[in-house]
């Protein structure tokens, strides 16, 4: 299961419904996190996942050192679905989407993801699966977090 996190100031997310857009999530302030389903992921990725971002020291503490949690900010999450963090660019000019789950596997696992944030206390807003979204934040900082459950990056 692969991430990447941005801290954010605001972040929303709408998907389209005939000629107009329809808001599905928004947050004043917290994490954008684009999750990622790999086809051999389990919910034990999920559940690090998870864990690893609601305690990822990325907030300023009053010293302005990056050393608070989401957690302990008391602040939420976006959670989009983002199967395109598994594309294989690496041979010709089409991008190879083997490596991501199918798409039942994928839902359940991202469903647990945000149950699990959820669980750590974590307010938590998605985007609508399988769904062209269209994503609107300004990243913080910036700061922008790869992470990968198998722990490759």
């Amino acid at each position: 299961m692969r991430a990447v996190v941005q801290r954010v100031s605001d972040a929303t997310v709408s998907i389209q419904a005939g000629d107009s857009s329809v808001l599905t999530g928004s947050i004043p302030n917290g994490l954008l996190v684009y999750l990622g389903v790999g086809k051999n992921d389990t919910e034990k990725d999920a559940e690090y996942l998870a864990d690893k971002i609601a305690n990822l020291r990325i907030f300023m503490d009053s010293d302005e050192k990056m050393n608070l949690s989401l957690l302990e900010m008391g602040l939420p999450a976006l959670v989009v679905s983002q199967f395109t963090l598994f594309a294989d660019a690496r041979k010709g000019r089409r991008p190879s989407w083997s490596a991501a789950a199918d798409n039942e596997t994928a839902f359940a696992l991202y469903e647990h993801f945000c149950n699990e944030l959820e669980k750590k206390g974590v307010a938590v807003q998605t985007g609508k699966f399988r769904e062209i979204m269209k994503v609107r934040y300004t990243n913080e900082g910036p700061i922008t977090i790869l992470l990968d459950s198998e722990k490759t990056f």
